[in-house]
């Protein structure tokens, strides 16, 4: 993930894995007696929706732990929380895997002591920490914790896609004008992808934009435009997974571009609402755990990743907050319902099409704000 052109080389690569750790053979579940004759606190930043509460009652009870939770919606949010106390006042803290060059010089995390990680518990394909957050040889700053998708959510009392995929543009099509919802950076970029299929921009120009300002700059130039003329078709501009859910439930939203869990969780619920991959692949992500420099409870640390990389822990957590769990194993424990969930998001081919988000670097996050910024306020 050095760039985005290597990144683009392994997009698919690095979740061939998923499947097969999705049908690994149920481990079972063990806490050692260094987590049970644990105490004290640990305090986490991390998405909204990631601790349900099977979960947090599973750990404290086993643990004697107690979790104070704050709750982001957010890479930035994390990145800024941290800048602005130096790196003071939490534990764990949760940035998604291709986040590693915003990362790599803020001096704001330390390594893991690994050999107090489970790492063989994980599927080797999204531990990546190894090769992608290993900052200047110092270790190991980022390890897996859950993985999902964005793509395409709606309600099947109002919207029927044209085939057996939905589409990003769907998002934007005058058929669903008003009645629409996405997040302002990534649904951009699912316009872009939108666009390709569709004939409308060249193959490969949203993959492009990643390699240099120039390229991006020409590219995104041109998306936006596009985007602000289709701008009165969107009826919601989302921010975390509960306003993703009111969209669907309360605010006449049909079809939207959304993370995998919220729309999942609802239709587990049994609300009339499907997720699945979009026909030009889902945008796939890990979200991990990285350890602050102002780090205090330690041992607390260590205990909640062992929990974390619990089988059955972690099965139990995805029946609630709609993800997936790297940890092998994890989803025998998941039910029936969420072998379900995952057959209907993803059929067919759709695991193999899967779009991993690029590595960002600095500059190209600046940019995608900004031109994000001019779509938001036109």
């Amino acid at each position: 993930m050095k760039n985005s052109k290597g990144m683009n080389a392994t997009r698919r690569d690095f979740l061939k894995t998923t499947a097969a750790a999705g049908a690994g053979l149920a481990m079972p579940a063990i806490v050692s007696n260094s987590v049970l004759a644990s105490s004290g606190e640990i305090n986490i930043m991390m998405w909204s929706d990631y601790l349900p509460e099977s979960f947090v009652s599973g750990f404290t009870d086993k643990t004697g732990i107690k979790i104070n939770f704050t709750g982001i919606g957010s890479n930035d949010e994390i990145i800024n929380k941290l800048k602005a106390t130096n790196g003071e006042g939490f534990d764990i803290v949760s940035p998604t895997v291709n986040r590693n060059l915003l990362w790599a010089d803020l001096g704001l995390l330390q390594p893991f002591d690994m050999a107090k990680v489970q790492l063989d518990k994980v599927n080797p394909a999204m531990a990546l920490g190894e090769t992608h957050w290993n900052f200047g040889g110092k270790g190991v700053f980022w390890l897996p914790h859950i993985w999902g998708t964005e793509g395409i959510a709606w309600r099947t009392d109002a919207f029927t896609p044209a085939g057996e995929f939905p589409s990003y543009y769907d998002v934007w099509d005058e058929a669903n004008a008003g009645k629409t919802m996405g997040r302002g950076h990534s649904m951009l970029l699912g316009l872009g992808l939108g666009l390709e299929g569709r004939g409308e921009m060249d193959p490969g120009s949203m993959w492009a934009a990643y390699e240099t300002p120039e390229k991006m700059d020409e590219i995104w130039t041109k998306l936006v435009d596009v985007a602000i003329s289709k701008k009165p078709n969107i009826k919601l501009i989302w921010n975390d997974a509960d306003a993703q859910k009111n969209g669907l439930l309360n605010e006449g939203v049909i079809v939207g571009q959304t993370w995998d869990g919220p729309p999942i969780a609802l239709k587990s619920a049994g609300e009339p609402v499907m997720y699945r991959a979009p026909k030009e692949g889902a945008m796939a992500w890990v979200d991990g755990l990285s350890m602050p420099t102002g780090a205090k409870n330690i041992d607390q640390i260590y205990a909640f990743i062992e929990a974390a990389y619990d089988a059955k822990l972690a099965g139990e957590a995805i029946k609630t907050h709609g993800y997936n769990s790297p940890v092998i194993g994890a989803a025998e424990f998941g039910g029936d319902i969420y072998a379900q969930n995952f057959a209907d998001a993803y059929p067919g081919e759709a695991l193999a099409n899967l779009n991993a988000w690029p590595a960002e670097a600095p500059w190209y996050s600046e940019k995608r704000s900004e031109f994000t910024n001019k779509f938001l306020a036109a």
